[in-house]
């Protein structure tokens, strides 16, 4: 009996895990079966150790393997059909965490406005506009379907199939509306459908159409991503004031360990914005 595929089905129809997610996990598993002498079902310990430590491959790429190896081994172990777990004790490459990059409000605007300097303006103005104001994956901005636009607000479907609710302020709310007038009675079920297969705009051609306007904004188009989009959107909510929890909620975040990372981008923002607007910051006569 093939386990990996017992597993695979076991996780996608328990958890219902995204389509691209189950394909990581079934590669990656396939890869530790062919490469662990004697394959995943008759590894020890030591030979799963072994295989993570002779990858050579970046530290976030071993972990993804480590975690689909994890749940494997889980699986097992919670069926009963192995009594002892191989990765139960796995030592990882400690990985550096980096800190979210992102765009200031200025640039924000820059990027926006340039929207209306490039072909399709009105429905990549609108999608901008989605993005900041709500902090969606790029996935989940492609693949936005007609039923997620509550007026005020959008209904997303994120990842693990959950759902959320994501506010919009009324700007996004004009940009969508402008831009669904000029879409007009399209069949596809998408908000931004396409003539390609996917019947969605894609991520990559999002992505190139985000780098042209980077350029005509006069920003630097390696600092500007659809993910650094999003992360503008959560780095500046919580400057201004805003819960983690909610900023948690919106992002669709299962921990909130993972939206503390904007934490650690805010003292500095906060030592400027004291710099720039404390009335005794820059008084050059002080006792010292």
């Amino acid at each position: 009996m093939n386990y990996i595929d017992v597993f695979l089905e076991a996780l996608s129809a328990e958890r219902g895990r995204s389509a691209k997610t189950l394909e990581s996990y079934a590669s990656d598993l396939r890869h530790a079966d062919e490469n662990i002498p004697g394959g995943l079902m008759k590894a020890d310990a030591m030979a799963v150790q072994n295989y993570l430590t002779g990858l050579h491959e970046r530290p976030s790429s071993i972990a993804r393997k480590a975690s689909a190896i994890r749940g494997f081994y889980k699986f097992l172990m919670l069926e009963k059909i192995i009594t002892d777990n191989p990765a139960a004790n796995l030592e990882l490459p400690k990985r550096a965490r980096t800190l979210p990059k992102f765009l200031s409000v200025d640039e924000i605007e820059l990027l926006i406005s340039s929207a209306g300097d490039t072909q399709n303006s009105t429905r990549l103005r609108a999608m901008l506009e989605l993005v900041y104001a709500s902090g969606l994956r790029v996935s989940e901005l492609c693949e936005l379907p007609m039923t997620a636009n509550l007026g005020d607000k959008l209904l997303i479907h994120g990842k693990g199939a959950k759902e959320r609710i994501v506010p919009m302020h009324e700007r996004a709310q004009y940009a969508l509306k402008k831009w669904l007038e000029i879409r007009g009675d399209n069949k596809s079920k998408y908000v931004f459908p396409s003539n390609g297969k996917t019947g969605h705009i894609t991520r990559d051609g999002f992505f190139k159409i985000l780098k042209k306007c980077a350029v005509l904004a006069g920003i630097d188009p390696h600092r500007v991503s659809p993910h650094v989009l999003r992360h503008s959107f959560a780095s500046h909510l919580l400057a201004g004031g805003a819960n983690l929890r909610a900023i948690q909620t919106m992002l669709g975040h299962e921990d909130i360990s993972t939206t503390q990372i904007y934490t650690h981008v805010l003292p500095e923002k906060l030592k400027e914005t004291v710099q720039q607007h404390h009335p005794l910051a820059n008084t050059k006569d002080f006792e010292k």
